[in-house]
């Protein structure tokens, strides 16, 4: 089997999912409940839309709201996905040919949440703190639900639009309150910097969030999406917008001074800039594209480092990282990941079990002194710690999935010249930058950036579940390179 046979086989792209859900048993024991809905007006005409307007309130009201309201609504979500999904007709080609009959809830990316959420569900079952894990383990089926209906409605390319424009424009509300934090001051809520650091003194913006960590988890995928608007929205008003987004989303995001989130930033400009490259490649002469990708990523790298020289608030917060244990924040998170890993030797295969719960519990018996924790400043050994080796392996084959799929789809729109191709690299640029961010913070498990992250997943689920499955029915203003 040659190397591009094996990468086919480990991201799934040849596994005729559609197929074996028309086959199961369990697609044909629900034809009454299907025969219901194809009685419903209201749900064979507008199912997505509402769908997509119960999403969108997730998006909307997340930032302001406490985190019992967000679970409601992800609650609402779930509800309204089962009965759609367990309502579906045949797929494709399978008798019923009505467009509400293409379901996308088989795809690759689906096989591998879904597997993940039964590593974590027994992994709940076996955890020595059963209740604990229990909490957690629903926090982790409301944000999959949400997942499966955003895969669902994120077919649609009017509706990708409006809910990428929607969070733009949240996110454009967000910073802009950091932009009056940073100019008239704001009183810190935690102790973010090291006080004998040069930065102890400087106001961290946190707008909303409350955590400037926390916001800069949240504002990185708008200024990657609103670099993608500026290519995707048409005429100099909306280009004008984007590029304000760019602009303000930017500074917020480094007035968090979060080195996570700059980590996460540079990781996602990264990608952009390598993806990019790419989708142009095409046009460029054929001795040009040998070099356009080390040229483009090279001269982002050589940016980035120029920036670091010439701006002393910048160049001082980027090289603490290194600085080890010399710098608290350091310090704490090498205590944190060593007791961490203590916790996955102990319970190598299934782990603790998911949830924040389970760990505070679990957490106090490895944590050195003066080190406690809420979580493992990790997103690695956090799914290590939670769900063990086995739970890790399904994480990393879902991310390799991902972005195999993401990778086949950008090829499909390059070939066509579709201009949604730029959402579709905003999403597989913003999973590459949030993973940077995860690998040493924790503000992926919030509700405000979790539900974002899935937001990504199921954007590259919907160009692949409309390229197997239902076909764009509308004309799309966007969706060609002029």
């Amino acid at each position: 089997m040659d190397a591009n046979g094996l990468w086919q086989n480990l991201t799934l792209v040849t596994v005729p999912f559609q197929q074996w859900r028309s086959a199961s048993f369990m697609h044909r024991l629900l034809a009454p409940l299907r025969q219901w809905r194809q009685g419903s007006v209201l749900l064979t005409e507008w199912a997505d839309l509402i769908g997509a307007v119960l999403a969108s309130l997730v998006f909307a009201l997340a930032p302001f709201i406490n985190n019992t309201y967000t679970g409601i609504l992800l609650g609402l979500c779930g509800v309204y996905w089962l009965l759609l999904t367990l309502s579906d007709g045949e797929p494709e080609g399978v008798g019923v040919s009505n467009h509400w009959g293409r379901s996308p809830l088989s795809t690759p990316i689906h096989a591998l949440v879904t597997l993940y959420w039964g590593i974590s569900a027994l992994a709940m079952a076996l955890s020595p703190v059963r209740r604990a894990a229990f909490t957690g383990f629903t926090k982790l089926t409301l944000y999959l639900l949400l997942f499966a209906l955003l895969a669902r409605v994120l077919r649609s390319p009017k509706i990708r639009s409006w809910m990428i424009a929607l969070y733009l424009h949240l996110a454009l509300l967000v910073s802009a309150y950091g932009w009056q934090q940073k100019i008239y001051g704001v009183k810190a809520l935690a102790t973010w910097v090291d006080p004998e650091s040069p930065l102890a003194k400087t106001t961290r913006v946190y707008s909303y969030l409350g955590n400037p960590n926390l916001l800069a988890g949240y504002i990185l995928p708008a200024v990657v999406f609103s670099i993608m608007a500026l290519f995707v929205w048409q005429g100099w008003l909306k280009k004008a917008l984007a590029l304000t987004m760019v602009l303000v989303n930017g500074a917020c995001l480094f007035w968090t001074y979060s080195r996570g989130g700059w980590i996460g930033i540079l990781f996602a400009l990264l990608a952009l800039a390598g993806l990019l490259i790419y989708w142009w490649s095409i046009y460029l002469p054929e001795v040009w594209r040998r070099y356009a990708l080390p040229l483009g990523v090279g001269g982002m790298g050589l940016l980035f480092v120029l920036a670091v020289v010439a701006v002393p608030t910048l160049r001082d917060r980027f090289l603490s990282i290194f600085a080890g244990r010399g710098d608290s924040s350091n310090n704490f998170r090498i205590n944190v990941w060593q007791s961490v890993i203590q916790m996955i030797k102990d319970r190598p295969v299934l782990g603790i079990g998911p949830g924040n719960n389970a760990f505070n519990l679990i957490y106090p018996r490895y944590q050195r002194t003066r080190f406690s924790a809420l979580s493992a400043y990790s997103i690695l050994l956090e799914v290590a710690v939670e769900t063990g080796i086995i739970g890790l392996t399904c994480f990393i084959w879902l991310l390799f999935v991902i972005f195999g799929l993401g990778w086949q789809q950008l090829n499909r729109l390059r070939q066509a010249g579709n201009r949604q191709g730029f959402w579709l690299m905003g999403a597989i640029a913003t999973v590459a930058g949030m993973l940077g961010h995860g690998l040493v913070d924790t503000v992926l498990y919030r509700p405000e950036v979790n539900t974002l992250w899935w937001l990504m997943i199921a954007l590259v689920t919907g160009f692949y579940a409309q390229a197997t499955g239902q076909p764009v029915t509308q004309t799309d203003a966007e969706s060609h390179i002029l």
